[in-house]
């Protein structure tokens, strides 16, 4: 054993076995404090770490449990038990051992025990390079090499985050590659510091300022309570932003931008973006009768489209299937009266330029309960029949979201033409949900016309591309921001489900096609994400859900990554927080949201669970392949903070006359 480890030694093992270790401290030392060659160091702080030298390296073991055991000189001749001898008493600590790492300066840490240490071995307190070296953080930064870098302009290797609440003005760090590079959760109660955790992270990952700063990473925020963009107006100029406004009336101007970092924009999404599942979710189309109604609509509504429309062919269909619905009428077995009225009714909703109603009419008529006319009204209606014609499939060609309407009507009478004369009531429910959609304002993001939109939303590539801060120049592309914020405060769950989703799709589907693949790596920052990434369907809109827990299971090939920021751990998507490789968790008192975590991170022991119920404000655990040991840290302080600051309760009870509210009138 070195000179500097004789020093630094703290006690002798005095017991081993597989899974638990115990050191009893030198003798003469109060409250558990060494004085070191370098410092003062407490070694009793549970989660702490303890090495112990075995052949060519040391046992690491993390501190679980401490005691002490009373002197014998500390009790009196009648064996009554006096005033406890605090630097007498002997002094145990009780450790588990976690891993292995090499004497020498450059070896790595792994885990797992291989060698024990032997009985009465010198047990070590840790110096900050070999935490560094247990946490494999040995340098935040490094030089970048040629050919990209000149050898000495440096980037981040790894981030620090916070200070470490056991190690004493030990920073906590997280490598960026890990963090940054998987899917990441960030849970806890409200109020615990869980906005403050995400604001913080991505200002520290963008604060490096000289050359090399993270100028290629993309950040897409879902911010549901709009509290995300204070946060990074302060963020340096280098560092483009974005922000979208989700707004009840989508023709409004966007707001102003707050510097020349940020541009802006009021979020409109085309309807016609969205694939036929999420159409059916969205108007809860039922299986077996509404869902092939619907797609039979979102084939027929691109005849209607404005790009590629043809109305020719558009007549055609409409004949053939009017026709083809009023000779099912005339060859039914209902009385001639019955079949003149229906005939009329049809053609009075659906009359074309061939078929109308004024042409039919003298042909309808009764004579002593018959009908003289039969076989001449039902060569018109043959007339009009032309069995090549065939339903389109969807093809997500732009088109007016009434023209939809009248898809519908025309997918019934299809059905119809077919014998199917109880569909309307069938999708009586299916097509009042479209109604319903059609006049809520919530919804006036999703109906926006083609022609009111910009050349960048109506193309489905360049619309992507402007939500991953992506712009076309010269045939290349360029990075026009880093962080996007997407504010939907105003918004309510039906629609952030809508939007969240068929977003995270559309980017799913471009960076699947993207060539060379995983070029371009995207962070979605999802807040609140229990009331969108649930993990039971919440009975209306898109199942949102779907397409995150293909995201968390797939999105590692191609680059896009998750950041699940909720309250609600119990409520979420087990296969989306199962597929996180990294947690930082604030304070957890509710059994059911420990329990989940715990079922969904069996490596994480129980003495680590139970820390988190007691965890103060701005403190975290930190677990995952991001650092290699579960540690306690105090979150580094945000500024500018997000606007997620608690009521001051005091400060707006107790106030003078006429000041007992200072809410403004909405405009």
């Amino acid at each position: 054993m070195t000179t500097d480890d004789r020093r630094r030694a703290i006690g002798k093992v005095v017991s081993v076995a597989a899974d638990r270790l115990v050191v009893e401290l030198h003798g003469g030392t109060a409250n558990f404090t060494v004085v070191g060659f370098d410092d003062v160091h407490y070694v009793a702080r549970l989660g702490s770490f303890v090495v112990m030298p075995a052949q060519a390296e040391y046992v690491v073991a993390e501190v679980v449990g401490l005691r002490e055991k009373d002197a014998p000189s500390s009790r009196s001749a009648q064996g009554e038990s006096t005033e406890l001898d605090k630097a007498g008493s002997a002094k145990y600590l009780d450790l588990v051992p976690v891993g292995m790492l090499p004497q020498r300066r450059d070896g790595a840490f792994r885990f797992g025990v291989s060698t024990f240490p032997s009985l009465y071995a010198d047990a070590l307190y840790v110096l900050d390079e070999e935490l560094d070296r247990i946490f494999e953080v040995q340098s935040a930064t490094e030089i970048v090499p040629p050919p990209m870098g000149n050898g000495e302009a440096t980037r981040y290797n790894a981030l620090s985050i916070g200070t470490s609440v056991v190690f004493q003005d030990y920073a906590v760090k997280v490598r960026v590659d890990e963090f940054f590079g998987g899917h990441s959760a960030v849970l806890g109660n409200t109020g615990s510091g869980k906005s403050c955790t995400v604001a913080t992270l991505l200002q520290s990952l963008f604060e490096k300022r000289d050359e090399f700063f993270a100028r290629g990473a993309t950040f897409l925020l879902l911010d549901v309570n709009g509290e995300y963009r204070s946060a990074f107006s302060e963020l340096p100029q280098s560092v483009k932003r974005r922000y979208l406004k989700l707004e009840a009336d989508p023709s409004s101007p966007a707001a102003a931008p707050a510097d020349a970092a940020e541009t802006t924009a009021v979020f409109r999404l085309p309807h016609w973006f969205m694939t036929v599942e999420e159409w059916e979710l969205l108007l809860r189309a039922s299986e077996r009768t509404q869902q092939p109604v619907l797609r039979s609509a979102l084939g027929l509504v691109t005849l209607f489209s404005a790009e590629g429309g043809n109305q020719e062919a558009l007549e055609k269909l409409k004949n053939h299937i009017l026709a083809k619905c009023l000779l099912y009428v005339l060859n039914s077995a209902d009385s001639p009266a019955a079949k003149a009225d229906r005939v009329t009714a049809l053609l009075s909703s659906f009359e074309t330029a061939a078929l109308t109603l004024k042409a039919a009419k003298p042909l309808l008529g009764l004579n002593f309960g018959t009908m003289p006319e039969l076989q001449r009204l039902i060569q018109m209606f043959e007339a009009q029949l032309d069995e090549d014609v065939t339903v389109p499939n969807y093809s997500n060609k732009s088109f007016r979201f009434e023209d939809l309407e009248q898809a519908f009507d025309l997918a019934l009478l299809y059905e119809e033409a077919h014998g199917n004369m109880q569909i309307r009531d069938y999708c009586s429910q299916m097509i009042t949900r479209f109604k319903w959609i059609r006049e809520r304002d919530e919804f006036a993001f999703l109906r926006v016309p083609p022609e009111q939109l910009q050349e960048h939303e109506r193309n489905v590539a360049q619309f992507v591309e402007r939500c991953i801060g992506l712009s076309r120049l010269d045939g290349k592309f360029q990075k026009s921001a880093q962080v996007i914020v997407l504010d939907m405060n105003e918004a309510g769950d039906e629609v952030v489900e809508v939007a969240s989703a068929v977003i995270a799709r559309l980017i799913f589907d471009r960076l699947r096609r993207a060539e060379p693949r995983n070029q371009t790596p995207i962070n979605l920052v999802l807040e609140e994400a229990h009331r969108y990434v649930a993990e039971r369907s919440s009975g209306y809109a898109i199942d949102a859900s779907r397409i995150f827990q293909r995201i968390a299971k797939e999105g590692r090939k191609y680059g896009l990554f998750l950041m699940v920021a909720s309250q609600r751990p119990s409520e979420l998507s087990k296969t989306v927080l199962s597929q996180c490789s990294n947690f930082v968790v604030h304070r957890i008192q509710n059994p059911d949201d420990l329990q989940h975590i715990r079922q969904m991170t069996p490596f994480v022991s129980d003495s680590v669970m139970k820390r988190l119920p007691s965890l103060p404000k701005q403190h975290a655990l930190i677990f995952g392949n991001a650092v290699n040991l579960p540690t306690t840290f105090k979150v580094r302080d945000v500024k500018p903070k997000p606007k997620s600051d608690d009521a001051a309760i005091r400060e707006l009870w107790f106030r003078p006359a006429g000041k007992e509210a200072e809410l403004q009138v909405p405009e």
